[in-house]
């Protein structure tokens, strides 16, 4: 785990929310030995002290350029960057019986299996553990906007791969993929009909993508007056989906839209 650390005295004071990176100008994978940014190279390193289990919350970073040798590094100014605050997608309220049974839902409708491909966009770091602890599989991709996120998730799991972008540009190297979760869509800027061409040319014949919302739409609306910077779309309803989906080969088998909870499965045919 190496890979996101630099020395401890390198470390910087607690930045403010409107003061940590944002770095979007170049999406990049994180992989261990290797700087997180081609453009940016640095590393980051969370204080020692931080408990392990929500590293993703924790604000105390430090930029370091990459020299040749690891043990010779130089501050960076990162004050200019600015990082979104998601996490309100590990609220207390999933910590409910009935949202702890709707996101083993959602994992079981992706039918994982230990040869899966399993992509993850925009998730919440339980999500993303619950998946590591539950199941076994070949390869797991967490795509994600935010570099915090994604150095706690590099943290706790080295064999998660880890990339920082937008989904509809994800590198085609992973594919062909076998499980998509889209698990917060309303985060995406971008059209229904954009995404789905896109995960047509990274799925696998039978792949399965499952769109989901464990608290659906009544908690949506009060996330999107809370964090309207974040949550910038919405849910599909039933009618559109299933004429956007097929448009890219992509049948709907189970769709649900209550007000605590929403599902949408669908799967991938090249034939069509």
């Amino acid at each position: 785990m190496g890979s996101l650390l630099v020395p401890s005295p390198l470390l910087l004071p607690s930045l403010s929310r409107s003061f940590l990176p944002k770095l979007q100008s170049q999406p990049q994978h994180i992989s261990p030995r290797i700087s997180l940014y081609n453009q940016y190279p640095f590393r980051l390193s969370f204080q020692s002290s931080f408990p392990r289990k929500s590293l993703c919350s924790h604000r105390s970073v430090a930029g370091a350029f990459n020299a040749s040798s690891e043990g010779t590094v130089s501050v960076i100014n990162i004050e200019d960057f600015n990082e979104k605050d998601w996490s309100f997608l590990d609220s207390e309220e999933l910590n409910s019986e009935q949202a702890k049974r709707n996101i083993d839902r959602i994992t079981s409708a992706g039918e994982i299996s230990e040869s899966s491909r399993v992509l993850v966009s925009v998730g919440s770091e339980g999500f993303v553990d619950h998946l590591v602890e539950s199941s076994t599989t070949q390869l797991l991709l967490v795509v994600h906007d935010s570099i915090f996120f994604l150095a706690g998730i590099k943290e706790k799991y080295d064999e998660v791969k880890c990339w920082q972008g937008e989904l509809i540009y994800v590198p085609e190297k992973w594919t062909p993929l076998d499980v998509i979760f889209l698990y917060f869509l309303p985060a995406l800027p971008f059209e229904l009909d954009q995404i789905f061409a896109a995960l047509a040319n990274r799925c696998s014949s039978g792949a399965r993508v499952v769109i989901s919302h464990p608290q659906g739409r009544e908690v949506l609306e009060q996330q999107r007056k809370e964090f309207p910077d974040i949550v910038n779309g919405n849910l599909p309803d039933k009618t559109t989906l299933q004429k956007v989906a097929s448009d890219h080969s992509f049948q709907m088998i189970e769709f649900v839209d209550k007000p605590g909870f929403y599902l949408a499965v669908l799967k991938f045919s090249e034939a069509n």
